[in-house]
């Protein structure tokens, strides 16, 4: 349910229809494979990769949650943060959608930060059940849009943007005392 808030894939529909306007189509099965596949690479490999460049999973976790929260002040106050690059329609299910969209440093974070407390196999098939949702909204991100209207759509992002706040907080909370003990 945390990966699924963070990646909050119902939330990004606009920006999926977005993308899709911009980039003409979206390859919803590259996009879903790539985004799982850098979530479970970066669940074996991430805190080896930190520890690498000498950065501590606590460290990296309240980085992560202020990028968590920054995403949430632009789902529930409408407003953006993050300035958008140029569009290439033969990459757009790669960049900007799988990465850093699906797979962004919210999502990464939030799987070093569930690595500490459950077990791998369980993330697993969190992340497996989640890229299958992910695959599922993409391909019928149309049809959505138009059952639940502009409207729905934003009070969904809005009510996705508090728990993702909520998320932020705790995130933030639980290292930013690992740091400071």
């Amino acid at each position: 349910m945390v990966l699924f808030a963070v990646i909050d894939i119902v939330g990004n529909i606009p920006i999926i229809i977005d993308l899709r306007k911009k980039a003409g189509h979206i390859q919803s099965e590259k996009a879903s494979f790539i985004a799982g596949i850098i979530l479970i690479a970066f669940l074996f490999l991430g805190q080896s990769i930190l520890k690498l460049i000498g950065i501590d999973v606590s460290s990296f976790a309240v980085a992560g949650s202020f990028i968590l929260f920054f995403i949430a002040l632009e789902m529930i106050l409408g407003i953006t943060l993050y300035k958008e690059e140029e569009t290439n329609p033969l990459t757009a299910s790669v960049f900007p959608l799988a990465f850093p969209l699906i797979a962004g440093p919210g999502s990464l974070t939030t799987l070093l930060s569930l690595r500490a407390e459950y077990e791998v196999h369980s993330i697993i098939i969190a992340i497996l059940l989640n890229v299958i949702f992910i695959y599922l909204v993409l391909k019928t991100s149309k049809h959505i849009e138009r059952f639940l209207g502009q409207n729905g759509i934003s009070i969904i992002r809005k009510i996705f943007g508090v728990i993702l706040l909520a998320i932020a907080v705790k995130l933030f909370t639980t290292n930013i005392k690992i740091l400071f003990t």
